[in-house]
């Protein structure tokens, strides 16, 4: 069987798709995928010997939107990436799409015929009875005060998906000759939306409304060693605080510098990760090493905690290695697993995206109390790291339920 796999945002779209890629190959299927062209996520796919088709511009390139208008030109930009997924998809028998790769890829399913399936890595966005929208999840669509039903929440977030990306996505597809779509949060989860967190950290409860499939994280192993300055840095001493924002580009200038004294402050050695937003040490104490891209699978399970922007990925990588947290949320699902660590007890979630030397060192008191290392601990035992399988197998039996028997 052949299947297309399809991804368009940072790190942590890119890397899990590539974790259901690996198993999907290692069950006899042949896999491409198409992702964002930036080197970083080229080399990934390389070292993991999967086809990279490139997919629009650079990540690194694109900004935020800020306004509706913004958002509704990025759509039409996303639904234009048509012309590259349909031509991927000859020959395909079926579709998996995750971050923003859904704007074209369920158009092109559509069109060819073949089985599509949508997955999200966070239950935040999928509409349930059971907790409220996001307040903002469109840039210029705020849900009004007051109203306090979730149904009627979901109901108001619904009609904003369709008043930002409605036009944009039906204009596409008249151009390819599809019908418009009435309801475009369901066109783009589907009705049966795969959700791809581990049940732990992310649960989700069953509704009426919505068929979820929790297939557990995407987790992709990696076996790569750490690199010899890292390894002679955390056996120099008693563990460090390892600080970095991943892909996040837009921290706050003097995030490093407050980090490090919050840090410092507590008697404790500092990591940084330069990730996206270029964090360095803000001296030449030999307290403090700065890493670019490494191995957190490994890196996380040597530190005292890990403080980051609570990216999907990054918290599930520091649950598993059993790693307190400290999460300062910067945009998106971001506040969700913020609350969700902090619920768990794993970890502290930091009110707001510009800490201060004041509350990153209350936030890190928490982490890093006894109590808290030893939940953390815990919950590292519970974490699935089956979810790429489970996805895999689905994927592939449903295929050959559905494939008409060849004929003799």
């Amino acid at each position: 069987m052949r299947v297309l796999l399809t991804t368009y945002g940072s790190r942590g779209d890119v890397e899990p798709m590539l974790g259901l890629a690996v198993r999907l190959r290692e069950l006899g299927a042949e896999v491409r995928m198409c992702a964002p062209p930036d080197e970083e996520f080229a080399k990934l796919l390389a070292g993991a010997g999967v086809p990279l088709i490139p997919l629009g511009p650079a990540m690194g390139t694109m900004t935020r939107p800020s306004t509706a208008a913004d958002a509704a030109r990025r759509v039409s930009q996303l639904a234009g990436l048509y012309d590259t997924v349909i031509a991927a998809a000859e020959g395909s028998d079926a579709l998996v799409a995750t971050g923003l790769a859904h704007f074209a890829s369920r158009s092109v399913a559509e069109k060819l015929g073949i089985p599509y399936r949508y997955a999200t890595f966070c239950s935040y966005l999928l509409p349930t009875p059971h907790h409220a929208p996001p307040a903002q999840v469109l840039p210029g669509q705020k849900l009004p005060p007051g109203v306090s039903d979730n149904r009627a929440l979901w109901k108001l977030n619904a009609e904003s998906f369709d008043t930002v990306h409605g036009p944009a996505i039906n204009a596409h597809r008249a151009s390819v000759g599809l019908p418009p779509v009435d309801d475009v949060r369901a066109f783009i989860f589907t009705g049966h939306p795969w959700l791809a967190a581990d049940p732990v950290l992310d649960p989700w409860r069953e509704t009426e409304e919505l068929g979820v499939v929790h297939t557990g994280a995407w987790i992709l192993p990696d076996e790569r060693p750490l690199p010899a300055e890292l390894v002679a840095f955390l056996e120099s001493g008693p563990p460090a605080v390892y600080v970095g924002f991943g892909s996040m580009r837009g921290v706050r200038a003097g995030t490093a510098r407050v980090a490090v004294e919050a840090i410092r402050a507590l008697g404790r050695r500092v990591l940084i990760g330069r990730g996206w937003a270029g964090l360095a040490p803000i001296d030449d104490r030999g307290d403090c090493l700065a890493v670019g891209e490494v191995n957190q699978q490994a890196l996380f399970r040597r530190v005292a905690a890990v403080v980051h922007h609570g990216g999907a990925g990054t918290t599930t990588t520091a649950a598993l290695a059993g790693a307190p947290q400290v999460v300062v949320p910067q945009a998106g699902d971001q506040v969700h697993w913020a609350a969700r660590v902090a619920a768990l007890g794993v970890g502290a979630a930091h009110d707001g995206s510009e800490p201060t030397v004041s509350s990153l060192t209350a936030a890190l008191e928490t982490a890093l109390a006894p109590a808290t290392a030893a939940r953390a601990g815990a919950l590292a035992a519970t974490i699935r790291t089956d979810g790429a399988e489970v996805a895999a197998k689905l994927l592939l039996d449903t295929l050959s339920r559905e494939r008409p028997p060849v004929s003799a």
